[in-house]
């Protein structure tokens, strides 16, 4: 993973001088894209980390065809922030 971090350091942040948050998060995200899709990797035998995980799954699931297409939005985006949490409920148990 020290590799990854250093790949994107060099390789994108350090080359860019971003205006805002927003313009960073788009230019590492197209960064990350590029890296697992298009980058060959050395340690994958010069295959794309997506080659390789397509090819580890059927793309069947209970005899359905599945799409398998990984799709980067904000649907999976980490928050940017700590997120509250409303308090659980607490029960005794008598």
């Amino acid at each position: 993973i020290e590799r990854l971090w250093r790949s994107l350091k060099h390789e994108e942040v350090y080359l860019k001088s971003y205006a805002n948050g927003a313009e960073a998060h788009a230019g590492i995200s197209q960064w990350v894209g590029f890296y697992n899709g298009r980058r060959p990797h050395q340690a994958l035998s010069g295959r794309t980390p997506m080659a390789v995980w397509r090819a580890s799954v059927s793309g069947v699931v209970e005899g359905n065809a599945v799409d398998l297409t990984l799709r980067l939005d904000n649907a999976g985006a980490l928050p940017t922030s700590p997120q509250r949490h409303p308090p659980q409920e607490t029960r005794l148990i008598a």
